[in-house]
């Protein structure tokens, strides 16, 4: 759990994950509760991408650049 949380930390400074994690500051979540909400959703790519053995291929949302 520790690790997640550490690696949300860090992915919430890539401009993908970033748009994430605002998006739940700006709906009222705290910013720890925020984290882990990314926690949760880096912990649910990574089991996609093993399953289906792909390699991550980084997206910015629509309407950043």
């Amino acid at each position: 759990r520790r690790l997640l949380y550490l690696a949300a930390m860090q992915a919430k400074r890539q401009p993908a994950w970033e748009a994430f994690y605002q998006r739940h500051v700006a709906r009222g979540m705290a910013p720890t509760q925020s984290l882990v909400a990314l926690a949760r959703k880096l912990a649910r790519v990574a089991f996609s991408l093993m399953q289906k053995q792909t390699d991550y291929v980084p997206r910015i949302p629509c309407g950043e650049t």
